[in-house]
């Protein structure tokens, strides 16, 4: 692995199978950094470089601070290295974007969620991401089942489970991905679905308000943030306490 680099992200730096990796990169000759929320963990010692991603105690077993701060941390590491200019100015101003994103009110979604079991959230590109974490954090406050599809694989197989007032969730981001997204947010709203989407560009599917943060790579952060809000006030209506799920605790080791 000489030349190579291997990174590491772990909120509590403490995962054994994440801590094996690192070591076993490292003496393979690879450059190994640790992007982790806890400064002095088996993980940060393992590795030749430890990012402490200064997001203060997780006591939610739901991480969610720690999350978007491991993302911003590997985007701006990656903006140093390679002088990426819009970038650093785009991650520079996303504490106010932030705020305006917490701001985003997103409770239209509550009544289509009431009665159904399952629902779609939808993304494309980074924002693909954000709708994979969406859904696990559906499961996990809310105990309901979400499934993240690309907004184009959705078209296909899962198409068969959509019909009336099925509930779809679309992140769409402000980048080259976003005419898809509000395409076949759409064409869900089309067969009856109960479709919300983060753009202005969907004419039947239900716009839901998002803060526009003039980089398609930093868009997708303000859209999760955003979501975070929303699920924690949805899980306590829905009478649970989304900071700590049934069966599952802070840190899971794998081996």
């Amino acid at each position: 692995l000489a030349g190579s680099a291997c990174l590491a992200i772990s909120q509590s730096g403490k995962s054994p199978d994440i801590v094996a990796m690192a070591e076993t990169a490292r003496a393979g000759g690879a450059l190994t950094v640790a992007i982790t929320n806890t400064a002095d963990s088996p993980l940060a010692r393992a590795s030749d470089f430890a990012i402490d991603i200064l997001a203060g105690p997780e006591r939610s077993v739901a991480a969610t601070k720690t999350f978007v701060n491991s993302a911003v941390a590997g985007l701006a590491l990656m903006a140093h290295c390679t002088g990426d200019e819009a970038l650093l100015a785009a991650l520079a101003h996303l504490p106010e974007h932030f705020e305006k994103a917490i701001a985003c009110d997103w409770m239209a979604l509550a009544g289509p969620l009431e009665t159904p079991r399952s629902l779609f959230i939808l993304g494309r590109g980074p924002s693909a991401a954000m709708a994979n974490e969406a859904a696990l954090k559906f499961k996990e406050t809310c105990g309901m089942h979400a499934e993240a599809y690309s907004a184009a694989e959705v078209m296909h197989g899962p198409l068969a489970l959509v019909g009336p007032g099925f509930p779809v969730l679309a992140l769409a981001a402000r980048d080259a991905s976003e005419p898809s997204v509000a395409e076949a947010a759409d064409n869900l709203a089309g067969k009856g679905a109960a479709v919300f989407v983060t753009s202005g560009k969907a004419t039947k599917a239900r716009a839901l308000p998002y803060v526009a943060t003039g980089h398609p790579l930093t868009d997708p952060l303000a859209l999760i943030v955003s979501f975070y809000g929303f699920v924690e006030a949805f899980a306590r209506h829905r009478g649970l306490d989304p900071d700590t799920p049934r069966n599952l605790r802070k840190v899971t080791e794998t081996v």
